[in-house]
């Protein structure tokens, strides 16, 4: 997925993208890495997507909550507009030296939208642009272990088939440069 390559300095901030299926960890572990590199003394924010107080995230929240139905094309135009709503503001905290640890970015919204059968060379172009994070981690669970989590399930893409197809498509997106756990 190309990605736009933001201005490198010493005193910019860092874009750093935890990616995974559900339930495999991601806030959790965004929290702490943000406590950690608080402890080590970087200015540090957090940022999930998709952004459910935007204008956008009220749409897909009742989307993903199953109390709107939408058609799959347009609810995955409509999470990368998701993305773009904020990248002004990110890219702009980067630049003031803040690093933001996102949980999910664009590689969920291609590998999710794939798993329902559209082609993961369409679902790549709509994020085309946007901030190239400077670190992707991606946590890797067997989807049957996820569903073992509380509350596995209460969102509409939380079902062991999706989430096997969603793991695959994970590791089509991923390059040498994601580091995996």
């Amino acid at each position: 997925m190309i990605l736009s390559d933001s201005n490198t300095t010493a005193s910019r901030g860092a874009l750093i993208v935890v990616e995974g299926g559900d339930r495999c960890g991601k806030t959790s572990q965004c929290s702490v890495l943000v406590s950690h590199l608080c402890a080590a003394g970087f200015n540090v924010m957090a940022h999930k997507f998709p952004d459910r107080t935007l204008d956008t995230g009220v749409l897909i929240d009742q989307y993903l909550r199953g109390t709107k139905e939408v058609d799959d094309h347009a609810i995955h135009l409509l999470f990368s507009a998701n993305r773009w709503e904020s990248m002004g503001h990110i890219k702009s905290l980067i630049d003031q030296g803040i690093t933001i640890v996102v949980d999910r970015y664009a590689f969920s919204g291609a590998a999710y939208t794939a798993a329902k059968g559209i082609d993961l060379e369409w679902c790549k172009r709509p994020d085309m642009g946007l901030l190239k994070p400077d670190l992707v981690l991606y946590l890797d669970l067997d989807p049957k272990i996820a569903a073992a989590r509380a509350e596995y399930g209460s969102e509409r893409y939380e079902t062991i088939e999706f989430q096997a197809a969603v793991r695959r498509n994970f590791y089509q997106i991923a390059d040498d440069s994601w580091k995996a756990s």
